[in-house]
């Protein structure tokens, strides 16, 4: 007999264990796995994991051969490791028309399946009768593989299975915003089939599409078509949705033990070591017991209190499972393997000694991992009453082959006979290892030979775009046209990448193909469809946001490098400047620091030393790519508006003298001045000026002269009926863009978009006429136009199904529309772009307004949670709705102006205003928003700054006095702004009342929450009037000057009601007061007790469970007043009382509250005008603006006021609540 080394011995050992538990049970023509004797279905995740110790096990002999016998043996178990895992492709080749469907459908019919017949590689269960989708079984198999690739197996034989590997990797980039079945197959934790977005699938398949980007999946003998590509911005958009859901697991889930695969052995996805630490030991302290982990809290699974017969949970009985979960030793494993990996050996010796205690001990010596333990059935109360305490019993498969794996591994690295390195050949255990700074690289480029004149009289020199050849610049929807073909392969029926934008990540590499450099501009230049890009403010910012992300999310070899190019629209209008807003931008750019980020700027040619490259070999055999690269650009060139420079500074004049005497006539008329036209120099309106806004014939003169007296009403005919033919006349005469839309507006809803108005000759139609003036309303920036241009023609933002799905994905759900429900809809899944903007058109009951600004703002809100996430934080539903209604009413009482007013200010601001205040509402801080009522620039609407105000404290005199000074001035300013035109030239500055300590404020606000649909069969005073400014329902309010700072408080319960803010740690208190009582009513609808028993008090679902109760309140600021209620109420959940009662009605102690308030306010002499009650919730105004603490506070109020209502229930002898 041979002489074996100690080393020999053992791994003979670990060979006769491996054989007998696992290898002995594969498949001899599939090479598959079965479960067991009872489920002999082979599992994806099961057979992955099971494998793993076998192909440890080849490198350890490889690695300690003694003899030749030895390396033969450890090609026999390579050979093992490589039959399974084609076993799996083979079952995957043969459902490839789901993985198609599925890049598009995002559907659980149309997924992998989760489970096959280990003798055909056949599916076993039907599309609907399992819970297939489950993406981290997947990802897991494209993992591993990807890791024994590295390791030199060779498990892909053809290209054809190449490009298979490479549509998986298209099946699971979108993981961070598919909802799946997770790893326990079951999904919603009540196990009734609901899908839910799980951290193990997300963290999975990042780690997946990480480790096999840029492999070659030939290995070493592999040339240029056998490498995989998977795209940087999937990858970093899994990585932001893991850290905003980590350490809970999914929406029903506060935590689940399964994570500990992502944040450890073998996917280490995180990349934060605090999220790591923070999981793991919520895991360890919520989860684990005498015998392993449970899986997740009130996990039903094979407890004695589970019905065999039933596979679904009745929500209110998942509470009976409290305290008797099954334990699983299979995550020990998990944890021996993360102790080896930190080494930290005391981990790893605590884990391995609990093993060994549990594990069942054969005759022959080997040691089986059971798959779970359970409670007997006659010691559950014991085991209620005093958890962990009983002796438990392993139930299911013997050994759970997994676990077996796991643990057999862990003790091949814990005895030295692996290096982790051998096992991670890809190293993905250095994920957590902090980055360098990244430098980004900024290349200014010049559009054309003269934009580059004018950069350099300003002191930037920079390149033009002919200037860089050989490079080709290219806009990033030609890079999405390239990645579409990667995969492609006709003969399997795959269709390559599905066309999607390409983010930041991607547009900032060189990319080689067909030996050819090609760089490509960002996405948000590249604005075809929708008005944000017309804004150059609105690009400078998305440019800082772009290279904020780029500086912390960069994990590529070589620099990030942004091309910038500098284009016609990004000149003033006269052509002879560039736009002051991008001016400023390059110069900061030069100064090495924007956006928070360490910037490089410089001549492209310079950074293809230091920059990334990727080289898109796939394309290399397509002759017909120059073809192919022509074709795209001859459709994707933007078409470039006809314009007379020359003309153009004069009719911008001329335009905006029109719109101020328009807006002057509509203020005189809004006054009741009579005979306004001599009021005004009317020639304006008589002569006749160059048609700017429509390429339309010039009109003879005798035409000019009847345009005035149609001005004000629509022309008919002799019956009475709306005469088309004078309309058509009008719209050729009039020089106003508005009239011109009015005019369009009406012929859209009489006749239709496609209404041949034969203005020149035939195909004049309506739309192309709507097309003429949004481009020309889009050079004169007149926001609000554009907006309602952009309404009407349906136009949609490109990427406005990718920012709700990453709303979505940041496990925030969201509603359209006002409220209350029904018209207010919530999206809780990512829906397909058409149904998106039907559903915000049906929310919008027809208000084109809100329906193009709740796309607008869904855009901004995804663009603030990619960079900003923290400002969301326990916000579970964004309003949208109520939002815009909240940002009316801010412009509504911060600039004096009536509701509808504030809502054409808003329509008005451009995208980069808008956004700024968007962010002002959400940041929670201080702000304030002044206004000029000249017109600044022509044709743009009022220049309106939104500002941060320190808390600068005002002292006594500075109240009394100074501030009522000021204010009494300006609204002197305000009223002569109004009468004298002149005057008004002056800016008018209002800083907001509310918010600084300083200015004097107004009367309580005026709550009117009646819904004003607009009617648009409606003629008032005998005019069709665009809809573009129908006020939402925004408070009145009467200007009267009083010395306090009344209203701020108001404000803030408006804002936090509307944003859906709460204190930290609300929702956990309000499930401990609802363990105490039978529920809570709010406005008539019950949150019971019985929630209590399905969803723990860390759980998402149960948060969204309590803002849907409360968002049944439509005012924002009384919902508040509910909340603070809700919130003295959840003190009394510390004090020990067994039972407060009934149901407690939280509208009844806002109520009682507000008689206390108001009778202590009489007593102290207040006016009645004062302590006006608001007539749709009877509470006092001045309730609203009290500040929560303080003798008057509203809290005292609402303390007194819970005491008064269960001081029945108070224990007695307690002292009384003052």
């Amino acid at each position: 007999m041979r002489s074996r080394s100690n080393s020999g011995v053992k791994l003979d050992n670990y060979a006769r264990i491996v054989h007998q538990t696992i290898l002995q049970h594969l498949d001899p023509v599939t090479g598959l796995l079965p479960g067991s004797s009872e489920q002999p279905h082979a599992w994806v995740r099961d057979n992955v994991y099971s494998i793993v110790s076998v192909w440890a096990l080849s490198l350890a002999y490889r690695k300690n051969a003694d003899t030749d016998e030895d390396k033969a043996k450890a090609y026999e178990l390579e050979q093992s490791v490589v039959k399974l895992m084609r076993g799996i492709l083979q079952c995957i080749m043969r459902q490839l028309d789901k993985v198609e469907k599925f890049k598009y459908s995002k559907s659980t019919s149309d997924s992998l399946h989760a489970k096959y017949d280990p003798r055909t590689c056949a599916t076993v269960v039907a599309d609907d009768k399992w819970g297939h989708l489950q993406v981290d079984a997947t990802s897991l198999f494209l993992l591993f593989l990807a890791q024994m690739t590295a390791s030199g197996l060779h498990i892909v034989y053809t290209q054809d299975e190449v490009d298979v590997v490479q549509n998986l990797m298209f099946y699971i980039e979108a993981a961070y915003k598919v909802a799946d079945y997770g790893m326990w197959e079951r999904g919603d934790k009540t196990n009734q089939g609901i899908t839910e977005l799980n951290a193990s699938s997300i963290g999975t398949a990042k780690a997946a599409l990480e480790a096999l980007d840029d492999l070659n999946l030939f290995g070493a003998k592999g040339g240029p078509g056998s490498v995989v590509h998977a795209l940087a911005d999937d990858i970093q958009h899994c990585q932001s949705i893991l850290t905003s859901m980590l350490p809970r697991a999914s929406i029903s889930k506060e935590v689940d033990a399964g994570v500990l695969a992502i944040i450890s052995y073998p996917a280490f996805a995180v990349e934060d070591m605090n999220i790591v630490n923070k999981t793991k030991e919520e895991i360890i302290s919520k989860l684990q017991g005498r015998y392993g982990c449970c899986r997740f809290l009130r996990d039903g699974h094979k407890t004695p209190k589970e019905d065999p017969n039933r596979c679904y949970y009745e929500s209110a009985e998942l509470k009976l499972f409290e305290n008797i979960e099954c334990e699983w030793p299979l995550f020990w494993t998990y944890l021996i393997l993360d102790g080896i990996f930190t080494k930290t050996p005391d981990q790893v010796q605590e884990y391995q000694e609990a093993l060994e205690g549990i594990m069942i001990k054969q005759k022959d010596g080997i040691r089986l991992l059971p798959e779970l333990y359970s409670v007997p059935p006659d010691k559950v109360e014991e085991e209620y009453s005093n958890p962990h305490s009983v002796e438990r019993i392993p139930m299911g498969q013997c050994p759970l082959k997994w676990g077996q794996s796991l643990y057999i591994l862990g003790n091949l690295l814990s005895e030295g006979f692996l290096a982790p390195g051998e096992i991670d050949p890809l190293n993905r255990r250095f994920s957590t290892i902090p980055k360098p700074d990244v430098v980004v690289q900024v290349s200014v480029l010049a559009e054309t030979e003269e934009i580059k004149q004018l950069l350099l009289k300003n002191g930037i020199d920079v390149e033009t775009v002919a200037d860089i050849h050989p490079i080709h610049v290219q806009p990033s929807r030609v890079l999405s046209h390239i990645y579409a073909r990667l995969g492609r392969n006709p003969r399997l029926g795959l269709t390559g990448r599905p066309y999607r934008r390409i983010g930041v990540l991607g547009t900032s590499k060189f990319y080689i193909i067909r030996n050819t450099m090609f760089s490509f501009t960002p996405q948000f230049i590249d604005h075809q469809q929708f008005y944000l890009a017309l804004d150059n403010k609105m690009i400078v910012e998305m440019l800082r946001t772009e290279i904020a992300y780029l500086s912390s999310r960069w994990r590529m070899t070589g620099r990030p490098t942004v091309t910038f190019p500098i284009s016609q629209t990004m000149l003033t209008e006269d052509h002879t400047d560039l736009d002051p807003a991008v001016l400023a931008t390059l110069k900061k750019l030069q100064d090495g620091y924007y956006g928070g980020a360490r910037i490089q700027t410089g001549k492209m040619s310079e950074f293809l030393t230091t920059s990334c490259f990727s080289h898109l070999s796939f394309l290399d055999e397509a002759d017909d790519l120059a073809q192919y690269l022509d074709h795209l650009l001859a459709h994707a060139a933007p078409k470039k508006p006809k314009q007379q420079l020359g003309a153009l500074g004069r009719f911008k004049a001329a335009a905006t003298k029109t719109k101020e005497m328009v807006s002057l006539m509509k203020t005189a008329q809004d006054l009741n001045v009579q005979n306004v036209n001599m009021y005004l120099p009317n020639k304006l309106f008589r002569s006749r000026q160059p048609s700017l806004h429509l390429n339309l014939p010039e009109s003879s003169s005798s035409q000019g002269s009847q345009a005035p007296q149609k001005e004000t009403g629509i022309p008919r005919d002799a019956s009475g009926a709306i005469d088309y033919k004078a309309l058509v006349q009008l719209l050729k005469d009039t020089q106003s863009l508005q009239d011109q839309a009015d005019i369009l507006y009406i012929l859209f809803k009489d006749k239709g978009m496609d209404w041949d108005t034969g203005l020149h000759g035939k195909g004049s139609t309506v739309r192309s006429l709507f097309t003429d003036l949004y481009e020309k309303a889009g050079e004169l920036k007149q926001w609000g136009l554009i907006r309602m241009i952009s309404g009407v023609l349906k136009k949609k933002v490109e990427e406005l199904d990718s920012a709700c799905s990453d709303l979505l994905a940041h496990q925030k759900h969201l509603t359209v529309g006002l409220p209350p429900e029904p018209q207010e809809k919530t999206i809780t899944a990512p829906i397909p772009p058409d149904q998106l903007a039907a559903l915000i058109d049906e929310a919008s009951n027809g208000n084109i307004s809100v329906a193009i600004l709740t796309q607008e703002i869904m855009v901004y809100l995804a663009m603030s949670i990619r960079t900003q996430p923290d400002l969301f934080s326990e916000m579970f539903r964004l309003r949208i709705g109520l939002i815009i209604q909240v940002m009316a009413t801010e412009l509504a009482q911060s600039l004096n102006c009536s509701g509808e007013e504030a809502t054409e200010s808003l329509m008005g601001l451009s995208p980069s205003e808008l956004k700024n205040l968007l962010h002002h509402i959400l940041s929670g801080k201080e702000f304030g928003v002044q206004r000029s009522v000249r017109e600044m620039d022509a044709g743009v609407s009022p220049a309106i700054s939104i500002h941060h105000l320190g808390n600068v404290g005002a002292t006594k005199s500075e109240r009394a006095g100074i501030s009522k000074l000021k204010s009494d001035m300006k609204m002197l300013e305000h009223r002569l702004s109004l009468t004298d035109p002149d005057k008004a030239e002056r800016k008018l500055s209002m800083t907001d009342p509310f918010k600084d300590p300083r200015l004097s404020l107004t009367d309580p606000v005026n709550e009117g929450l009646q819904s004003q649909s607009l009617d648009v069969e409606n003629i008032e005073s005998g005019r069709y009037r665009l809809p573009s400014i129908e006020s939402l329902d925004i408070p009145e309010k009467s200007m009267v000057a009083k010395d306090t700072r009344h209203g701020q408080w108001l404000r803030r319960r408006r804002l936090d009601g509307a944003l859906n803010r709460v204190p930290v740690g609300f929702y956990q208190k309000v499930w401990k007061i609802l363990q105490k009582c039978h529920g809570l009513s709010i406005e008539g609808f019950v949150l019971p007790s019985s929630t209590t028993r399905e969803m723990t008090p860390g759980e998402i679902k149960f948060s969204v469970h309590v803002e849907t109760v409360l968002n049944r309140v439509p005012q924002p600021e009384y919902r508040q007043l509910l909340v603070e209620a809700i919130l003295v109420l959840t003190m009394l959940a510390d004090v020990d009382i067994q039972n407060i009662g009934s149901i407690i009605h939280v509208g009844k102690i806002v109520h009682l509250a507000n008689d206390m308030f108001y009778k202590d306010q009489r007593d102290l002499g207040a006016e009645e005008h004062i302590l006006e009650k608001d007539p749709s919730t009877g509470v006092c105004r001045l309730l609203y603006d009290s500040a929560p603490s303080g003798r008057f506070g509203s809290m005292t109020y609402l303390t007194k006021a819970v005491a008064v209502y269960v001081q029945d229930f108070l224990p007695s002898g307690s002292c009384a609540v003052q």
